[in-house]
């Protein structure tokens, strides 16, 4: 028989039995649906943090301290071994002390070394929340201190007002960017009023005058220096520059952690090389902690990695329900061989050859799954598109998921319509006229 009247017989079928049809599909729906509604969100997900780590700055790098595991390569030398033990894996959580940390020194001599593909050094330290006052105004703010490079690798937008000026950063002056919330807070809806204004700033029970220098949009800098920043002290990041915030509090010229953008001609993995091999020597005798030096490119990676991990596994899990679904298509498609045995010892008597009568089944159980995964790809579309949009991210079903949820919904109606397709085919016409 051939693919159309059988296309067509498992279509009369199904009609006949609707009900009976759909909850037939139900499993197959249902995983198909759970499948694409995790592959849209993670695909989503995907794309949405590319593109703003794009945004963010391709060409970064981040250096930071970081304690030594023993996969480290450093320490998988003999130097360091004891009667078959590591010494320095006594100490693996033990707290940073001075010598720990990167200098200023060390920062300025990598500069040097490399000044041919850095284009900039992002340096910033967290004094901590503070509160400004003009008069009896007020306003709570987190007050960060930055080097010139924090403003290359964070999008600021002045709306009033200006940038700070080299002499800010040489003289270790007090000036102050707030944001247009900060602003309003204490001059009202004049921003420009703002703007070489004295301002009192109570942090860490010390007052100091700042002079606003510029306004910044609010929602702009929405780096993750800022959004720390904010998640952690709350209200609107206030800048200084870095030399004149740390002498609020006296930090020592010490960093854990710094941000290098590299020039657009340089390729910011070789940079990254670069400046691990420039640390290595400072830290070869620090049993506890080295310099961990990342892209923005390898970042990404480890994150496609995690996502596509956790992906899989949900969508295995999901999968079941298709095994399920499967298991229910078997099932079903047994009724139906019982339930039309005259129909099958009549076509049989007629001359109809076991191939065609398999074929017959082995075609419904297909459509069955095919009209049940196209079902669940709709399905599975709207609820990844309502998920995507409610964590904010812009919905992108994943076409290469959908193809291959729709040719697997097809195979599991191959493997489990197989045996009663072949149950059919191999019964006795005679047997098969006399069933009741």
């Amino acid at each position: 028989m051939l693919l159309a009247e059988n296309i067509s017989l498992a279509i009369r079928a199904l009609i006949s039995n609707k009900m009976r049809a759909f909850l037939t599909m139900l499993g197959i729906i249902i995983g198909i649906a759970a499948v694409i509604a995790i592959l849209t969100v993670g695909n989503s997900l995907n794309r949405s943090v590319s593109e703003t780590m794009q945004s963010m700055g391709a060409n970064d790098v981040f250096v930071a301290v970081a304690q030594r595991s023993d996969d480290d390569e450093e320490e998988k030398n003999t130097s360091n071994l004891w009667d078959g033990v590591r010494y320095g894996s006594f100490a693996r959580a033990s707290e940073m002390t001075d010598d720990d940390y990167i200098t200023g020194d060390m920062i300025k001599a990598m500069y040097e070394q490399y000044s041919g593909d850095i284009y900039a050094i992002n340096i910033s330290h967290s004094v901590g929340s503070a509160t400004l006052q003009n008069g009896k105004e007020e306003s709570e703010i987190s007050l960060m201190g930055v080097s010139v490079g924090y403003f290359v690798t964070n999008s600021v937008d002045i709306v009033e007002g200006a940038m700070f000026s080299d002499v800010d950063f040489s003289e270790e002056r007090k000036s102050i960017l707030i944001s247009e919330d900060t602003a309003e807070d204490l001059f009202g809806d004049n921003l420009k009023d703002a703007i070489g204004k004295d301002l009192e700033c109570d942090v860490s029970g010390k007052t100091v005058v700042a002079t606003v220098c510029g306004v910044y949009k609010q929602n702009q800098g929405s780096g993750n220096s800022r959004m720390m920043m904010t998640s952690m002290f709350g209200g609107s990041t206030a800048y200084m520059p870095l030399r004149a915030a740390m002498n609020i509090d006296h930090s020592e010229d010490k960093y854990s952690y710094f941000q290098v953008s590299a020039k657009a001609d340089s390729d910011p993995k070789a940079l990254a090389d670069k400046i691990r091999d420039f640390y290595k020597p400072y830290y070869r005798n620090n049993s506890d902690y080295r310099v961990s030096v990342i892209t923005y490119e390898s970042l990404l990676e480890m994150f496609y990695t995690l996502l596509g991990t956790i992906t899989t596994a949900i969508s295995i899990i999901a999968g079941i329900a298709l095994l399920v679904g499967g298991i229910g298509v078997m099932n079903i498609m047994l009724v139906s061989v019982t339930e039309r045995t005259r129909e099958i010892g009549t076509r049989k008597a007629l001359g109809a050859k076991n191939s065609s009568i398999r074929a017959q089944f082995i075609v419904e159980a297909m459509i069955i799954c095919l009209i049940g995964g196209a079902l669940g790809v709709v399905v599975g579309i709207g609820l990844g598109v309502f998920a995507s949009n409610l964590l904010g991210y812009p919905a992108r079903p994943s076409i290469p998921g959908i193809i291959i949820a729709l040719l697997f919904s097809m195979s599991i109606g191959l493997f489990f319509g197989y045996f009663p397709a072949n149950k059919a085919a191999k019964m006795n016409p005679i047997d098969a006229l006399r069933y009741e």
